[in-house]
């Protein structure tokens, strides 16, 4: 797992494939419920996943994502009765997760007043809808941010039909020989935002197959992994 070292009370950490028990084009770490993976696999694997913060999994809350920019205030233990793409509370105690396989996945904290966390789904999609920036509104304040795994600009591609509106929002660089920065435009949106504080962890979901499932690269067929962030 990546850690994200930030300040206050809260733990945040983006998973990798591996520390699981999911076999297959699942092994090991799979966090995703709606890939063809064994449940009980899945569950053992968002268990040790929200162990390895000190988390309640029986508090775990979740979306069933849509690619959309809609971000919800979690309850605990819900998972997948409302679409949208960003969670959020300031509610200690209550682990909240999004998913990811070549999208963004983003963690966030207030840093000011009551304490809040929450994660988005961003994929090119959320990212143009302006999921970012429902969820820095949601949780409102001075929020840092931190920017995890995905596909990289070495390895995802975009037609123009995508390509354009991304250099329109967020700068030409972004999109260099037909790929996508999605890194750069995720930093983008969340400095639009407002967020001062923004980390980022880059790495390739698509390059590193021993490190990360990746949807693209497997055809489809493979896991999840994702960001989960909570309050102390």
């Amino acid at each position: 797992m990546i850690r994200w070292d930030v300040p206050g009370p809260y733990r945040a950490v983006f998973t990798t494939r591996n520390g699981g028990v999911s076999a297959g084009p699942y092994a090991s770490l799979n966090l995703g419920g709606k890939v063809g993976d064994v449940p009980e696999h899945v569950q053992e694997n968002r268990r040790r996943a929200c162990a390895e913060l000190g988390a309640d999994a029986e508090k775990l809350a979740m979306n069933y994502q849509v690619h959309s920019e809609h971000v919800h205030r979690a309850v605990p233990g819900a998972r997948g009765e409302r679409w949208g793409d960003g969670l959020w509370t300031d509610e200690p105690g209550v682990p909240v997760l999004a998913l990811t396989a070549d999208c963004v996945p983003i963690a966030l904290v207030r840093t000011d007043g009551t304490p809040a966390a929450g994660v988005l789904h961003a994929g090119h999609r959320g990212l143009l809808a302006g999921v970012v920036e429902a969820g820095v509104r949601a949780l409102g304040g001075k929020v840092a941010a931190a920017v995890g795994p995905s596909a990289g600009p070495c390895c995802y591609e975009v037609g123009e039909e995508v390509a354009a509106p991304f250099a329109e929002a967020f700068g030409d660089d972004v999109v260099r020989d037909g790929k996508l920065d999605l890194w750069t435009s995720a930093e983008r949106a969340l400095r639009a935002a407002g967020v001062e504080r923004v980390d980022r962890f880059d790495a390739c979901t698509s390059c590193q197959g021993s490190r990360f499932f990746s949807h693209r690269r497997d055809s489809g067929r493979t896991g999840r992994q994702g960001v989960i962030a909570y309050v102390r």
